[in-house]
C-alpha cells in the first residue's frame, strides 16, 4: 500500500468533508504534553492546544488511563438510569467550584444554551417575569457557540450571515461598558446577562480592571443572574482557576467545556445554585451522552491534574514570561501584546502585503503551531504544563520568525 502525503491526507478531507474550516496546511498523527507531530515525523509546538481544551497537555496519561479503564467497565447507560460514576463525578465538580448543582453535558455550545434555558426558566418561575417576554443581555464581540440561538447572540457576520431568522430575546451592549449595563438591567423583564470574561475569539479582549465585578454588582442589586461563560478562560489558563476569580466574582451561573475533559473527549458543565437549577424538571432538559461514566471518569482526572500540577501557578509564571518576551520584539507587524496567564495575543499590522495567515504559516516552518483569529490576531494558548525552557525555546522560534519578516 502506498503511504499517503500530507496532501493526500488534506485532499481527502477537502473532497468527502464540509468546509466549514480553513485548517493550516499541517497534517497531525500525534501528540505528547506540549508538541505534536505530523504525518512526516516533523515536531510543533502547539501554541493553540486545541482552543484551550488541551490545557493538561496531549495525551496526559493520568486522564489517558481513567477513559481507557472506564470505557472497557460501561461506557453509556443514557439518563434513563443511574450508574454509579455520575454521582461521584457530581459531588467532585460541585465542591470544587463551590455550587449546589451541576449539569452535564457535551460540548460548550451545549452548555451556553443549557445556561440560556436555565436562565429564562428561572426568570419566569422565580423573578416572575411575564411568559415569552424575558430578556437576555449578551455582549458584541462574544463567542458562545455556532447553534442557531447562540449565533443569534453574535456581532460577527461569518457566524450569523444567511442563517436567519434568528432567536429574539437578546439585548446585545458594548463589552466592557458599564454605562450601557447600567441601563439594560434597569429592564425588568432582563433575566440575565451572559458574559466571556475575557472575549477570546475576539482576539483575547481583556476588560478593564473591575468591569466583571462591577457587572456582577449590578446584576445582583436589579436581581439579574450573572453567567459566566469560562468555557476558554477556566481552568487554570488565564493563571487563576477561573478567569472570574481575578475579581472575587462568584457567577450564579458558571458554564466550564473544553479543558474539564484534557481534551479527551466532549464534556461541558453548567453549575448553580438549588434556586436556580432546580427549575428545570424531569424530562425538560437533557442529553444522552450528557454525564456519560466515561466523560465523569475523565473529568475527574483532568481536574486533579490542574490541581496536582499547579497549573494556576505556571500560568501565571510562563504568561509573564511570555507577554515580556513577546512586548521586547522590535517589529513593524507587532502592534500589541495582551493577555492573563497562559491565554495571549498579538494583534499583527500587515506588512508588504503579509497578515497574521503569513506569519502562522511562517511559524508552522519554524516548529510552532498557532491560528490566526479575525484575520489580524494571533492566539497564542500551550498546554499549561508548559515548563520554562520549553517556553524559551518557542519564544526563539516566534521572535525568529518575526525578525524574518523585517
Amino acid at each position: 500500500m502506498t503511504k499517503m502525503t500530507a496532501k493526500d491526507y488534506m485532499d481527502r478531507e477537502n473532497k468527502f468533508g464540509a468546509h466549514n474550516y480553513h485548517p493550516l496546511p499541517v497534517v497531525l498523527e500525534k501528540g505528547e504534553g506540549v508538541y505534536v507531530w505530523d504525518t512526516d515525523g516533523k515536531k510543533y509546538f502547539d501554541f493553540l492546544a486545541s482552543y484551550s481544551a488541551v490545557n493538561q497537555g496531549h495525551c496526559h496519561p493520568k486522564i489517558v488511563k481513567a477513559m481507557t479503564e472506564q470505557s472497557k467497565k460501561l461506557a453509556l447507560t443514557s439518563r434513563a438510569f443511574y450508574n454509579d460514576v455520575l454521582g461521584e463525578w457530581e459531588e467532585y465538580v460541585t465542591k470544587y467550584f463551590g455550587y449546589d448543582k451541576v449539569l452535564p453535558m457535551n460540548s460548550g455550545a451545549e452548555a451556553d444554551e443549557t445556561a440560556l434555558k436555565l436562565c429564562r426558566k428561572w426568570g419566569y418561575k422565580v423573578k416572575k417575569i411575564p411568559q415569552n417576554e424575558a430578556k437576555i443581555i449578551v455582549c458584541n464581540g462574544n463567542f458562545h457557540g455556532r447553534t442557531i440561538t447562540i449565533i443569534s447572540l453574535s456581532s460577527d457576520p461569518d457566524a450569523f450571515k444567511d442563517y436567519g431568522p434568528f432567536t429574539p430575546g437578546f439585548e446585545k451592549i458594548e463589552y466592557n461598558n458599564l454605562e450601557a449595563l447600567k441601563k439594560a438591567v434597569q429592564d425588568p423583564n432582563v433575566a440575565g446577562m451572559l458574559v466571556e470574561p475575557i472575549q477570546a475569539e475576539a482576539g483575547v479582549y481583556v476588560p478593564e480592571d473591575g468591569y466583571l465585578k462591577t457587572a456582577a454588582d449590578l446584576c445582583k442589586k436589579h436581581n439579574v443572574l450573572f453567567m459566566a461563560d469560562e468555557v476558554q478562560t477556566g481552568l487554570a489558563r488565564t493563571g487563576k482557576m477561573l478567569a472570574c476569580d481575578y475579581e472575587d466574582v462568584r457567577p450564579d451561573v458558571l458554564i466550564l467545556g473544553k479543558a474539564i475533559s484534557g481534551g479527551m473527549l466532549p464534556v461541558s458543565a453548567v453549575l448553580a445554585d438549588d434556586e436556580i437549577m432546580l427549575t428545570i424538571l424531569p424530562g425538560e432538559h437533557g442529553s444522552t451522552y450528557g454525564g456519560n461514566p466515561v466523560a465523569a471518569k475523565v473529568s475527574i482526572a483532568a481536574l486533579e491534574v490542574i490541581k496536582e500540577e499547579k497549573l494556576c501557578e505556571n500560568s501565571m509564571k510562563m504568561g509573564e514570561i511570555f507577554r515580556y518576551e513577546m512586548s521586547s520584539i522590535k517589529s513593524e507587524m507587532i502592534e500589541l501584546v495582551r493577555g492573563k496567564g497562559l491565554l495571549n495575543a498579538i494583534v499583527i499590522k500587515p506588512k508588504n502585503g503579509k497578515s497574521a495567515w503569513d506569519v502562522c504559516l511562517a511559524l508552522k516552518e519554524n516548529g510552532l503551531l498557532a491560528k490566526p483569529t479575525h484575520n489580524h490576531i494571533i492566539r497564542f494558548t500551550p498546554p499549561l504544563i508548559i515548563n520554562e525552557k520549553q517556553m524559551r525555546e518557542a519564544i526563539e522560534i516566534i521572535k525568529d520568525t518575526f525578525e524574518d519578516f523585517q
